[in-house]
């Protein structure tokens, strides 16, 4: 899981400055909209929990939130939001997924083909890419040791990796809801929860060159207001990460 632990701490330092522009905001929302069409109370709809939890986190306004809720249940009408996944591979072979929310796929394809193309990647078949992760919920826990690795453990996690004075915690994204409550239960300290991809295999990045067009190519993803998540299942070494 060393790619995707890698890409999702790069991740967190770049939603900071992204907090600073206000993007955040759009993605979150989108995120939002999304959820809100499978229910629009979150006290019944775990994931949009979840959604307005991280918009909570990030500061934004409770008229962005509810602003998004209804747009996903339809109750601002226009075009409905959707979702869709592309798949695709970068260089070096590296395998990419990339979450999107849209109401308008041509405008967001197109986009997306760009990002890949413009740095070296290409996007891929539907179902080409997606068998190489894992759907999985992820908690991120403050602190490290036996202690939390146990209440983890026995609280029915999957998984506990640590990383930077962090526990990363992987569970089955139905139990991710109930095993998050149950840490915070007992006085953990919890940082982040989501449902991410986690890839089964990683693939090993050695020279710069490679690194910098991968880099590149997630930027250009990650830029795009349609796109919510990038996974992907790259190994680079730190010192290349620039």
């Amino acid at each position: 899981m060393a790619g995707h632990n890698k890409w999702s701490k790069i991740k967190r330092g770049k939603a900071v400055e992204d907090a600073k522009r206000g993007a955040v905001f759009t993605k979150i929302g989108n995120q939002i909209a999304l959820a809100a069409k499978n229910g629009t109370d979150p006290a019944m709809n775990p994931v949009l929990a979840l959604a307005i939890e991280k918009a909570r986190a990030a500061n934004m306004p409770n008229t962005n939130i509810q602003r998004s809720i209804d747009r996903g249940s339809g109750k601002l009408g226009g075009a409905q939001i959707q979702e869709v996944m592309y798949e695709g591979y970068g260089s070096g072979g590296v395998a990419v997924l990339v979450e999107c929310a849209t109401d308008n796929l041509n405008r967001t394809y197109p986009d997306v083909k760009l990002a890949f193309s413009k740095h070296g990647g290409n996007i891929a078949e539907k179902g080409a890419v997606a068998f190489q992760f894992d759907r999985k919920g992820m908690i991120r826990i403050q602190g490290v040791g036996d202690e939390i690795m146990l209440a983890a453990l026995d609280a029915g996690a999957e998984d506990v990796q640590e990383e930077d004075g962090e526990s990363v915690i992987y569970t089955d994204p139905k139990e991710l809801t109930k095993i998050r409550d149950t840490l915070k239960g007992v006085g953990l300290d919890i940082i982040e929860t989501e449902q991410t991809f986690v890839p089964n295999n990683t693939v090993a990045v050695t020279d710069e060159a490679t690194a910098g067009k991968i880099m590149r190519m997630m930027d250009a993803l990650e830029s795009l207001d349609d796109v919510v998540n990038t996974h992907v299942n790259f190994d680079i070494p730190e010192e290349l990460l620039g």
